[in-house]
Formats: structure tokens, C-alpha cells, sequence
């Protein structure tokens, strides 16, 4: 592993709207701080989601009877629960204000992924990109660079969110230690890092999650020896989940 990493957002990116070349902004952000061999580029999942017209009008959304009710439930715009529900495989637990779904990607996460905040247009939501190791891989390949897409997550046991991947090109998701030794020779059995979770975490405290306007941060000094595999390869499948 790295003794030193270094972050650096990328300056002078516009905002990004429905059908924007996305690739060509970044790839005008990274000619302004340059790029090497081994950087990767930690994009927030927000323009990515807008170039990919991912903003649904509120307005435009009829609500089922089943979003109505849980809606009433937890006081949130039926339309946008109706998004929430349209986007999920089932709601693992509701309460006022909040709904935890299991999105159809995989992801167990609040409200499908939907944010209001930062999207632009008023009375709209920004839903998740369709298939977000798809988004990153093209991306990856139009720049040269390993590109993790990043979205904010709550944790189950402790409050307060941060960054995770939820798409992966061009480097490991995870980085597999089983096998290695540890400090004094003892063999690893157990030990598997969330290694694009942590370049996404890393990001964020770039990025930050207000009115930053820094959706894109460079990340250099990484190193890692594993195949490349996609944030798919994150999600836990049930029959490990203890806790479903």
C-alpha cells in the first residue's frame, strides 16, 4: 500500500446538464492540474446521473395506491415515494422522513438513492444512474484513468454518511489480505478491504456534500496489484447477510 496519497478536485468544471459530453468536461478538468500513470478519478454520482438525464419532474409522476400509503406514513411527497418504490426491490424499513429500500442495483440505502438537493431544477429528483459500472467504464475509457463513481451512504450502526462506490472501472473494488501475513507473521483469514469505498471516502472530504461544487478529485499515490473489478463485487449477496 501507498505511504501517501494526495486529493485534488478538478477546477473549473461547469454544471452539468442532461446530454453533456460528461467525459470531456473531466477530461478538460484533468488537462487544468495533470494526470499520471496510477491516478484515479473519484466522480460524484450526481453529474454523472445529470448527463445521463436522470431527472425526473415530479409533476410528471402519478403515484400507486401503495406509494400514497407510505407516503402518509412517513410524510414524504407521495410522487417521490412512487420514484423510491419504482426504483426498489422492497423497503427493508420505513419511519417519518425516511425510507431504507433495497435499490435494484443491489444497494441497501435510503430513499432509492433519490436526492432533491443540488439537482438544479426545481421540483425534480435525480435518480442513480441505470447501471453505474457502466457509467464508470466508459468513462474510464474515454479518459485513460481508473474512475470511481461516489455516492453518499448512511451506515446502519453509527450516524452521519460517507462517500462509497458505487461504480468501479479500471482498478479493484476490493483488495483480498486472506492469505497474507500480518505484522508478525500471523496468516490473514478474514481480512477483504472495500478498497474503491475508501478512495470514495477519501474524495469526499474533497468533495464535501454542500455547495462545494467539487464533483471531481484526482487521486494519486495509490497502488494495488489485484484485477480490476466493478462495485457490483461490493454488494453482499443474501445468503451472507446475517442481518436480512
Amino acid at each position: 500500500m501507498s505511504a501517501s496519497v494526495s486529493l485534488t478536485a478538478l477546477p473549473g468544471l461547469p454544471m452539468v446538464q442532461a446530454g453533456d459530453d460528461l467525459a470531456a468536461l473531466l477530461q478538460a478538468g484533468l488537462a487544468r492540474v495533470g494526470s499520471a500513470a496510477g491516478d484515479v478519478l473519484a466522480v460524484a454520482q450526481k453529474i454523472v446521473s445529470k448527463a445521463e438525464g436522470r431527472s425526473i419532474r415530479l409533476a410528471d409522476v402519478t403515484p400507486s395506491p401503495a406509494a400514497r400509503a407510505l407516503a402518509e406514513e412517513t410524510g414524504k411527497d407521495p410522487a417521490l415515494v412512487e420514484l423510491i418504490l419504482s426504483e426498489s426491490v422492497r423497503v427493508v424499513r420505513a419511519r417519518p422522513n425516511l425510507i431504507i429500500v433495497e435499490h435494484k442495483l443491489g444497494f441497501v440505502m435510503a430513499n432509492a438513492g433519490i436526492d432533491q438537493s443540488n439537482v438544479g431544477d426545481e421540483g425534480h429528483a435525480l435518480l442513480l444512474p441505470v447501471d453505474p459500472d457502466a457509467s464508470a467504464a466508459a468513462l474510464s475509457a474515454r479518459l485513460g484513468l481508473p474512475v470511481v463513481i461516489t455516492d453518499s451512504f448512511g451506515r446502519a450502526w453509527r450516524r452521519g454518511t460517507v462517500g462509497v462506490a458505487i461504480g468501479v472501472a479500471g482498478l479493484p473494488a476490493m483488495l483480498d489480505l486472506r492469505g497474507q501475513p500480518d505484522l508478525f507473521g500471523r496468516e490473514l483469514r478474514v481480512s477483504i478491504t472495500g478498497f474503491a469505498d475508501e478512495i470514495a471516502a477519501a474524495a469526499g472530504l474533497v468533495m464535501g456534500q454542500g455547495a462545494e461544487a467539487r464533483p471531481a478529485v484526482l487521486v494519486r499515490g495509490l497502488a494495488w496489484e489485484a484485477p480490476a473489478t466493478p462495485a457490483s463485487a461490493l454488494v453482499r449477496v443474501g445468503a451472507e447477510d446475517l442481518f436480512r
